[in-house]
This record gives structure tokens, C-alpha cells and sequence, in this order.
């Protein structure tokens, strides 16, 4: 099995298997997104017709999963990646009149409040959602009884309860991963506004064995893969599964 056919697992993941992943390594900007949405839909109540933002969508590769596999109408909001670069994506993979590409910053989300069904981001809440002021900023745009799910990078236990980031991680990461917390801290995080009701907080199975598997196909597949992956493959070879991994977190808006 080469690394590029590792990618295509229809015994856990059979949405996702259905994708090229060749099309998926193309979009690359963070490990499995595919694998990490599939296994958060599973918390989530996503059905045909709904509207759901996308944030921190990047190229757009969860944006099309999301329009063709739930049939919602996605808003895919990045600041990264250009809406023209996106909706090439969109219009390529045949959902660009169901996918609308919006280039916005996450602390200047350019909506109407309670205009979406639920709140979607993979792979991107690290970056702008550990502030305590966040949650109560984006369930604005949540209609009653709205959803959020993230999946992010994760950490086993708190680094604060650790004393330090351990060194195989701060050597890749350094002070990034201050920002990598556990399930039972995000859960803590949201309920204590009173705003949401969490509905599932997990780390995702074997999380870091999937992180491995994204990191081996980028470095085999992508041009000068393997100077930007190898550094990854090292970390998470040496954890082995002890600290790292990712954490998918749902909620409802009260």
C-alpha cells in the first residue's frame, strides 16, 4: 500500500473514501480534514437545506464535503485563501451554487446575527477560538437552537498540568501548542457561558495515527513534502499517542 492509497479507509471513514486523495492532498493547509468532519458530523444534526458557515474554511476542501455529502448550503468563510481562489474549488467540484466563498477574519465575521443553522470549523479554532470573549462573540450568529462543532489539535493533558510543552512537540510547534487543549476543557470552556449546551467533547480515536498518515502521503506526494512533513512524522512518531491528538466538541445554542 502506497502512502497516498492510506488516505482511502471506507471502514472508517466511507464518506470521506469516496474523495481522490490526490484532489484532497492539492488542498492541503492541516492534516485529514475529510476524516476529522466526518467523524465530527457524527455529534451533529446536520440536515439538507440548512446554512452553515464553514470558518476557517481554507481551500476549501470541507466546504465541498459538506454541500455534497449533508446537502446544507455552506458559507465558506477564510482569511487566509482569496473567495476567487476558493470558488474555482467550488465551481470544480460542481457545488459552486450551493457554496459561497467569503473572505472575512474570524473576529470580523461580516453576517447577520442568527443567520446560521450551525458553526463549523476544522482544523482553524486554535488559531482565533481560546479567547474566553469567542464563543459568546460567534453563537450571535447562531439561530435558536443552532449547532457548533470544531475539530482541533489536542492535547491529552493540559500543558498547564504538565509544567511545560514536552519537548518532541515544543521542538515541531514550540509555543503553538499552548493552544492544543483536552475534550474536558473546551466542554468546560463553552458550558460556563450558559450560551450552549455541549453535546459531545472527545478525543477523536487514534487521532494521532490518522495526523501520521496525512503527514507520510504530504511528504510523499506534495513538491518539497518531505522537508515541511518530516519534522510532523517525527513528532508524532516519538508521542506515539501519549499527548497528542484532536479534540471534536459539539454544542447547541440554548
Amino acid at each position: 500500500m502506497t502512502d497516498l492509497d492510506a488516505l482511502v479507509r471506507p471502514d472508517r471513514y466511507p464518506r470521506s473514501s469516496r474523495y481522490d486523495p490526490a484532489w484532497l492532498l492539492g488542498l492541503d493547509m492541516g492534516p485529514n480534514p475529510l476524516w476529522l468532519l466526518e467523524d465530527l458530523a457524527r455529534d451533529l444534526d446536520l440536515r439538507p437545506g440548512m446554512r452553515v458557515l464553514d470558518l476557517g474554511s481554507g481551500k476549501g476542501a470541507t466546504s465541498v464535503f459538506l454541500a455534497r455529502e449533508y446537502g446544507v448550503r455552506v458559507v465558506a468563510a477564510d482569511w487566509w485563501i482569496g473567495a476567487d481562489e476558493a470558488a474555482v474549488v467550488f465551481a470544480e467540484a460542481g457545488v459552486g451554487d450551493r457554496v459561497e466563498a467569503v473572505r472575512a477574519e474570524a473576529h470580523a465575521l461580516p453576517f447577520e446575527e442568527g443567520s446560521f443553522d450551525a458553526v463549523v470549523s476544522i482544523d482553524a479554532f486554535e488559531y482565533f477560538g481560546t479567547a474566553d470573549g469567542y464563543l459568546p462573540y460567534l453563537v450571535r450568529f447562531l439561530r435558536p437552537g443552532g449547532q457548533v462543532g470544531i475539530a482541533t489539535p489536542a492535547m491529552t493533558r493540559e500543558v498547564r498540568a504538565l509544567g511545560a510543552i514536552p519537548p518532541h512537540v515544543k521542538d515541531v510547534v514550540g509555543w503553538e501548542a499552548i493552544a492544543w487543549h483536552t475534550p474536558e476543557w473546551w466542554r468546560f470552556q463553552w458550558e460556563v457561558t450558559e450560551l450552549v449546551t455541549v453535546t459531545s467533547a472527545r478525543m477523536q480515536r487514534d487521532g494521532w495515527r490518522d495526523w501520521l498518515l496525512w503527514a507520510r502521503a504530504c511528504a510523499a506526494f506534495l513538491p518539497d513534502g518531505r522537508a515541511a512533513n518530516q519534522p510532523v512524522i517525527d513528532m508524532l512518531t516519538a508521542d506515539g499517542g501519549e499527548f497528542l491528538g484532536f479534540a471534536l466538541v459539539t454544542a447547541r445554542k440554548g
